[in-house]
């Protein structure tokens, strides 16, 4: 019992520092461009609810998509109001996804990929200098919670 709240714990913790870091990568990486298409996206409810359901059917994770969003307003790209809209289109996304495989019979697997983007994260966060480093360290804790859901 006692091993299981420390593990748990310890988990939590994982999952915080993570976020700090996915949350710096985004702040450093975020430039005119980024935040010019984020505020295209996500103008009125209904595209940030696009916006969110294209994202998850596409990356197939809602986790994924909802934890970026979360990265997004804590590093102050995204408006709470704004990433409601995408956090609702999320959760659609997710059923999206759910009638593909039904419908298609196939389900895309991008698990195979995220180790070796975490290894790109890491070496851009390592030897790269500026957006790079920051790009890195975003696509190094994106591809994590991915590997998580």
């Amino acid at each position: 019992m006692t091993a299981d709240i420390i593990a748990t714990l310890g988990g939590i913790g994982l999952f915080l520092m993570g976020m700090i870091w996915l949350t710096d990568g985004l702040r450093g990486l975020a430039g005119r461009a980024l935040r010019d298409a984020q505020a295209r996206f996500t103008r009125t409810p209904f595209s940030g609810a696009v916006t969110g359901a294209v994202t998850t059917a596409s990356i197939q994770s809602s986790s994924a998509t909802t934890l970026t969003v979360v990265g997004f307003v804590s590093a102050v790209l995204l408006t709470f109001p704004q990433a409601l809209g995408v956090i609702f289109g999320a959760n659609i996304g997710t059923t999206i996804t759910g009638w593909l495989v039904a419908v298609l019979g196939f389900k895309l697997n991008f698990e195979t990929i995220v180790l070796p983007l975490i290894f790109l994260g890491a070496l851009f966060r390592l030897f790269g200098g500026g957006r790079l480093a920051m790009f890195g360290t975003a696509l190094r804790e994106a591809r994590i919670e991915v590997a998580e859901d």
